[in-house]
């Protein structure tokens, strides 16, 4: 099986597209399939991957992040997929590359599935963040049928419409009449592991801010967009700087002065920047006492997974993709972009028994959390199933995982 992924966020220096698509190429690498990856980039180049390559083309960049590009022109890239004849073509955002694909109508164009794998919300990302202090964010959805509307004849020209969470598929349904099958992305659990706790680690992460261990920490992981609105978790967090409550955060991004700037008013929270080191990623997690999140717009919540991986509770805004990995065993929520209600939240769970919460989500491994195997798995069988079906079999060594159809 050949599949082509048009993926427009696909870059370098990526983040989470990146390592996920990667992830993806090494999997078919392992099991018989092969990837190829289109990319807007710089300059025209291939470069090869175990498990298939990587086919630049070239692209402006995004000025706001030009670690980014974007694809223009439709020609080079429908130029590619008719000389690729792939099995299934796969676009990876809802943008300028699922256009592409939607209007690639040559003769291979026939004869290949089309998959729409959503990985952005841009309504919920940007335009509800950036009103959420004067409109409510249905309002913002209603108003933005225009974006609705462009969805649904979008995705009405793909055979299939995936999504990585639950809570998104069922924004999609309510918002556009679109349907998807539901396919959680996986979390390394052999990596984020309750196991990995330190509580050296965890005192001296304490002792930086001058706190006792009788202390609690709370730890942040995500780049620094707006989207992610760490600024509402930092002034949450700041409410409780004179009750033992510290936080830690790791990762950067274009928006790193005005975090700086929300951290350092709080006082009581301290930014690692990004992390390389992932075992270490993995220590500083399972070492905390409680994750807490921010963004409203996660199509994916994988770093909940993660942190739930890891054995720690769970603060997280009411709306979005994290909301996957909630439950009032081992998290509590709030009003997304509400400092205020986020700072009830964090009081709420750290005044639960700690050794309840850590026992029920440390169970919460058994129950919510997706391997990336069982993730790949239940995609390539999706693919392998399809209309119009794919003709290579099935390896041996990968067994049929029916995807699950999300609720409507």
């Amino acid at each position: 099986m050949h599949i082509v992924d048009v993926a427009e966020f696909y870059a370098p220096l990526g983040g989470g597209v990146k390592t996920y698509i990667d992830a993806k190429l090494a999997f078919a690498h392992q099991n018989g399939a092969r990837v190829t990856v289109i990319a807007p980039g710089p300059e025209d180049r291939v470069e090869a991957r175990e498990g298939g390559q990587v086919i630049y083309v070239k692209a402006p960049a995004i000025p706001v992040d030009t670690r980014y590009h974007v694809f223009w022109k439709a020609a080079p890239v429908h130029k590619l997929l008719d000389e690729l004849k792939p099995d299934v073509v796969e676009a990876s955002s809802p943008f300028r590359g699922a256009w592409i694909v939607a209007n690639w109508e040559s003769r291979a164009a026939k004869l290949a599935h089309k998959a729409l794998f959503m990985h952005a919300d841009p309504i919920a990302a940007h335009f509800q963040v950036w009103t959420q202090d004067w409109l409510h964010a249905d309002t913002v959805d209603k108003a933005s049928f225009w974006y609705w509307r462009y969805l649904s004849r979008t995705a009405d020209r793909f055979g299939s419409v995936i999504v990585g969470s639950r809570w998104f598929g069922n924004r999609i349904q309510r918002h556009g009449n679109i349907a998807s099958d539901l396919i959680p992305l996986g979390v390394d659990i052999d990596l984020f592991h309750p196991t990995k706790r330190d509580g050296e680690l965890r005192r001296q992460m304490l002792a930086e801010f001058g706190l006792p261990p009788s202390a609690r920490l709370l730890v942040g992981v995500g780049r620094h967009h707006h989207e992610k609105q760490w600024p509402v978790v930092f002034d949450a967090v700041g409410a409780l700087r004179d009750e033992g409550v510290a936080m830690i955060q790791i990762g950067n991004g274009f928006a790193n002065e005005k975090v700086h700037r929300s951290a350092a008013a709080a006082g009581n929270v301290k930014l690692l920047g990004q992390i390389g080191d992932r075992q270490q990623l993995a220590r500083i997690l399972a070492s905390s006492d409680a994750m807490i999140h921010g963004s409203r717009a996660e199509t994916f919540g994988l770093v909940a997974s993660e942190g739930l991986a890891s054995g720690i509770p769970l603060i997280l805004p009411s709306e979005g993709g994290c909301t996957d990995a909630a439950n009032p065993a081992w998290s509590e929520l709030y009003e997304p972009g509400n400092s205020a209600a986020a700072t009830d939240a964090i009081q709420r769970l750290l005044n639960r028994n700690p050794d309840q919460l850590r026992v029920a989500a440390i169970g919460a491994r058994r129950t919510h959390i997706t391997t990336p195997a069982q993730h790949f798995e239940r995609l390539f069988s999706l693919y392998r199933n399809s209309t119009p079906p794919v003709l290579h079999p099935l390896p041996a060594n990968m067994p049929e995982m029916g995807a699950v159809r999300a609720a409507a």
